[in-house]
């Protein structure tokens, strides 16, 4: 799995902009979160060779950039949880779910 780290608030634009051409997906991780180490640990598990062309990652620590995250829901219009994944079409939100409801089949689906 191939993740980009989303640390600062000018990537928001960048991701924007990406997501004109593939498909993006940010995953929202707490690392004080027992759910949220359990949700990215079957994301990653699932992850399929190839899957990295079909979607750009971009990786989200809630803890050490709590700004960011905030900005995030404010720019796509998601409430903030954690754990969360957040996918982004055409410059847009287009699914995001939290917590056990983190599924890489449906994430998958919604590619």
């Amino acid at each position: 799995m191939n993740w980009n780290k989303l640390i600062q608030a000018s990537q928001i634009e960048e991701i924007k902009k990406l997501s004109e051409e593939m498909p993006v997906l940010i995953f929202k991780h707490s690392t004080r979160c027992s759910i949220s180490s359990m949700s990215l640990d079957r994301v990653r598990r699932n992850w399929k060779v190839g899957d990295d062309e079909k979607v750009i990652v971009y990786f989200l620590d809630l803890i050490a950039d709590r700004n960011i995250s905030d900005l995030v829901a404010s720019e796509f219009a998601v409430p903030h949880e954690s754990p969360q994944v957040i996918l982004i079409k055409n410059r847009t939100a287009v699914y995001d779910n939290s917590h056990y409801g983190i599924s890489y089949p449906e994430i998958m689906s919604k590619i």
